[in-house]
């Protein structure tokens, strides 16, 4: 029986598993980690491909029926953890692919981010509105931090939607498969990352503002930065490139290091 504390929904359908696998990407040289293998569905096709598997399970009823399931696999490794807390860092190079509780798709998302060089992609299954915040674009309403903080770091793709019928228990909102390939350099280079990211969550803590009014509390002469960026004062949030974010931040700089 699924732990609703523990945001369980099992994947059971093969042919979605097969796909979810597909969209992955994954061969024969590579060590995949699994968060969350539940019955160990989705493992055991990974370990019909991949050099190694490292399923990750929080669950202690089902890591007892995966030793039972996998214990003579050479190439699967259980660990009983949490995943939110492994050390990814102590990894070769590896890839993610997983269908991951809805309430740590954004936290385990950044903390495999973390993993810097070491992580190759993610394939996960995620909820859906989740997804389409993370491949977002300007001017769209899903555009946001969220879209912004993934895009730096990764090549988001959609890969397809999952109803949410195909889940034992069946979850209350539809699924998707996204695909997240790390760049080996961020997509903009700016001189203050911590200062970007500031200036991102900034504008975007209040989008209904325009952007001179949204920032003020960043700089007494916003409006001639803005300017002086070549945006507009007037516009809002959502309608700023990355691109765009980066050269407002890297303007500010001089001004944040004489304060």
């Amino acid at each position: 029986m699924a732990k609703k504390h523990l945001g369980q929904n099992f994947l059971f359908d093969p042919y979605i598993l097969r796909r979810l696998v597909e969209v992955s990407n994954i061969t024969s040289d590579d060590t995949v980690v699994e968060i969350g293998p539940g019955h160990g569905n989705l493992t055991a096709i990974l370990s019909g491909i991949a050099k190694k598997v490292i399923a990750i399970e929080l669950d202690n009823d089902l890591f007892t029926k995966l030793q039972n399931r996998f214990g003579g696999a050479g190439n699967v490794v259980l660990i009983q953890g949490d995943a939110l807390t492994y050390a990814y860092e102590t990894l070769e190079t590896f890839k993610v692919v997983a269908n991951i509780p809805y309430y740590i798709t954004t936290p385990i998302i950044f903390r495999l981010m973390e993993a810097g060089k070491r992580l190759k992609s993610m394939t996960l299954t995620i909820q859906k509105e989740v997804a389409q915040r993370i491949i977002a674009g300007p001017n769209t309403k899903a555009y946001g931090v969220l879209s912004i903080a993934v895009q730096y770091a990764a090549a988001p793709e959609m890969g397809f939607i999952i109803p949410r019928e195909a889940f034992k228990p069946v979850p209350k909102v539809d699924s998707a498969v996204v695909h997240l390939s790390m760049r080996t350099r961020p997509k903009v280079a700016v001189k203050d990352e911590k200062l970007f990211f500031n200036v991102v969550r900034t504008a975007f803590s209040q989008r209904r503002k325009t952007l001179s009014n949204a920032l003020k509390q960043l700089s007494p002469e916003i409006r001639e930065k803005l300017i002086d960026t070549g945006i507009d004062p007037r516009r809002r949030a959502e309608t700023l490139t990355i691109e765009e974010f980066a050269a407002l931040a890297d303007i500010l700089l001089p001004e944040k290091c004489m304060s």
